[in-house]
């Protein structure tokens, strides 16, 4: 598989790359190249780089059983990279810019290194790879299961950087074993995990066997339950780099302190290619069957997997990202001695009403209101209930002296199952209006929580 470089033309003819397909498309004489006027040591040293496996080496197979995750032989070391306090290193650029923090991990980590791309904004990181001058891989998962428009986004990024992507496809023997046993829809009554594991985690693993460090487009504001504290650099805590064990693989997430609105600004004044899904209402790009456009008021994370509860949206790539608390307590947040999570509240307004379960079982009981109201379930891990925090407490405010009443009732923990089995909860967020003369609520059917759209659902029940 050829590799993606984007070399000056002061070494296009060197040994460096003497072993990979070389790329059409070269760059201006604008770039800033006078780091590749290399000695005759440094091109010894590239010499001794090109001896290393591609990305996606792998051993013969024996057809007749479903292999396991990493059944890949790490390339042959030749030299062993110093160690480093990655914890320090992350505090150092910690307010670096992307491009500084992309520099860096090209600079330390050179051949060994590689651009993790989803089809998605992580064109931003080629671009800042390219902005620095220095040669960079870039790889992908095809999981098969791709939108049209994604495969078309890789063919332009190609031709636009004059670069070869590394794609990863998952074991065909394991997905067939999955189909065969489970069907192509599985996902959509047992979890995502299952198919994430088979078609995108194992190969992402057999791809960084090859690697010691790989670059991410993470970014902190993508997903708070899950990416909050992102830093941007660290250890792998779930993936191996080609030494083996623990800490032989180090991450970089140069977008990791930078706003989703920020990283398309800098697209759109670089004009450079973008997934034409975007411009349908996608922003997370994932598969064709789990991914859907996001609605207004919704958190651009839950156009991803939507049938599930939001503890975990993660398909397994950043696993190490899920606080233990959430792998081991239903996504309730980290929990004390009652069982009860310990979060910061949502939803804090003189407007919105606290409801307790004594509160809201009243609210069931009445067949003849005084006043109409509009509850949401929710619980404060979940993203979604952040991401409409705002849309929420305008509606109470809004609806402030017009009759209404407004409230809240947390519907997690211990009271999870309550609020399944009284008030139709499915996932967080749910909005129920309780009618002046029904005893039922009768339960908010879409999933846009912009103010106009819960105004409208008001508006036609009161």
């Amino acid at each position: 598989m050829a590799l993606s470089f984007t070399p000056s033309s002061a070494v296009h003819g060197s040994s460096l790359y003497s072993s990979f397909e070389q790329p059409k498309a070269q760059f201006g004489s604008s770039q800033p190249l006078d780091r590749f006027n290399l000695s005759s040591a440094a091109v010894k040293l590239s010499r001794r780089r090109c001896a290393i496996k591609p990305l996606n080496a792998e051993p013969k197979r024996n057809d007749s059983i479903v292999p396991s995750a990493a059944t890949i032989f790490a390339p042959e070391v030749v030299e062993k990279v110093e160690e480093e306090d990655y914890e320090k290193l992350a505090k150092e650029l910690e307010n670096a810019s992307p491009l500084a923090i992309m520099d860096k991990a090209l600079e330390k980590f050179g051949n060994d290194i590689a651009i993790a791309f989803s089809g998605a904004e992580d064109v931003a990181l080629i671009e800042y790879a390219r902005l620095t001058g220095r040669p960079f891989r870039v790889f992908s998962l095809d999981t098969g299961r791709l939108n049209p428009e994604t495969y078309k986004f890789f063919d332009e990024v190609e031709k636009h950087y004059g670069i070869r992507i590394e794609y990863m496809f998952p074991d065909a023997v394991e997905v067939q074993a999955l189909v065969r046993s489970k069907g192509l829809f599985s996902f959509y009554e047992d979890g995502h995990q299952e198919c994430c594991r088979v078609r995108k985690v194992r190969p992402l693993r057999r791809a960084l066997k090859g690697l010691r460090a790989w670059i991410t487009g993470q970014r902190k504001d993508q997903s708070p339950g899950t990416r909050l504290e992102v830093p941007v650099v660290q250890v792998d805590p779930v993936f191996e780099g080609m030494d083996g064990g623990v800490g032989s693989l180090v991450k970089f997430n140069p977008v990791a302190n930078v706003k989703g609105d920020d990283v398309w600004k800098f697209l759109r004044t670089m004009n450079v290619p973008v997934n034409s899904l975007h411009a349908k209402g996608y922003i997370s790009i994932g598969c064709e069957p789990c991914t859907r456009p996001v609605l207004p008021g919704q958190h651009e994370r839950e156009g991803r997997w939507w049938w599930e509860d939001s503890k975990a949206k993660e398909c397994g790539l950043h696993k190490g990202n899920i606080k233990e608390e959430i792998l081991n307590g239903n996504g309730n947040g980290a929990a004390n001695a009652n069982g009860n999570a310990t979060n910061t509240d949502l939803l804090v307004n003189e407007n919105v009403m606290n409801l307790s379960r004594p509160g809201i079982e009243n609210l069931l009981k009445l067949e003849n209101r005084r006043e109409p109201w509009v509850v949401v379930l929710y619980a404060p891990w979940c993203q979604f209930c952040q991401a409409m925090e705002g849309s929420y407490i305008e509606l109470a405010e809004k609806l402030a002296g017009s009759g209404i009443k407004v409230g809240k009732f947390r519907a997690d923990g211990e009271e999870k199952a309550f609020a399944q089995q009284e008030l139709q909860l499915g996932s967080f967020p749910t909005i129920l209006f309780f009618p002046k003369h029904s005893a039922r609520p009768i339960k908010y059917p879409s999933e846009k929580r912009d103010v106009d759209s819960l105004l409208a659902f008001v508006s036609a029940l009161r």
